[in-house]
């Protein structure tokens, strides 16, 4: 009897390694939350042995605070457009957090901030990706307050208010029932228009 040869293992570039690790272990994030990040399951993911996965990220927390920033940075790039008027870039930022397809990061987030309070080290992480947060949404407010768009004197304090509001929206995105009045779809950019000096409905209209 003729055995079947053993599939041949394919030795990967090492930033190519660590960046398939790393992307594996934000799917896992996001679909399963933070908790199920394992060397165990994010080496059977990409089939590969978990011993390769402690190469790159000695501890399971390690990797579990690399995924969150993984999947954080993402969510940046894709929520926070550069182009574009300021009106509509921040239409795009509520019309994305409003939307169910952010309910993943919504939960992402609960999850993280839940479990910073036993790790001093992704209670850190979560602090950066929020200053991160901050600057990129910031920027929005600051061309549209230069351009005559918004009418705020204090940009910041118009930042911070948005996003207690979408803070405020996710934090109910784990409820079976969950509200279904348009006071809580449409909370983040009433909120948006509000802090801002915009006319109710400009947002939806951009």
């Amino acid at each position: 009897m003729v055995s079947s040869p053993a599939p041949r293992r394919i030795r990967k570039h090492p930033d190519e390694r660590r960046a398939e690790i790393l992307a594996a272990a934000a799917d896992i994030a996001l679909a399963e939350g933070l908790e199920c990040i394992t060397l165990r399951a994010v080496a059977e993911r990409i089939g590969v042995r978990p011993g390769l996965i402690t190469h790159y990220y000695p501890s399971a927390e390690d990797l579990v605070i690399a995924a969150f920033v993984r999947a954080a940075e993402d969510e940046r790039r894709g929520a926070y457009p550069a182009e574009g008027t300021p009106l509509a870039r921040l239409a795009a930022v509520v019309h994305d957090i409003e939307a169910p397809s952010s309910d993943p990061l919504s939960k992402l987030w609960l999850n993280a901030r839940h479990l910073s309070r036993f790790t001093p080290a992704l209670a850190e992480a979560v602090h950066e990706q929020e200053k991160l947060n901050v600057a990129s949404l910031l920027a929005i407010i600051e061309d549209g307050a230069a351009d005559g768009t918004f009418r705020c004197d204090d940009p910041l304090a118009a930042c911070v208010r948005i996003l207690v509001a979408i803070d405020g929206h996710g934090a109910y995105v784990n409820d079976v029932g969950g509200f279904t009045h348009a006071a809580y779809a449409t909370f983040v950019t009433d909120t948006a228009e509000w802090a801002l000096g915009l006319r109710p409905g400009a947002l939806a209209a951009a």
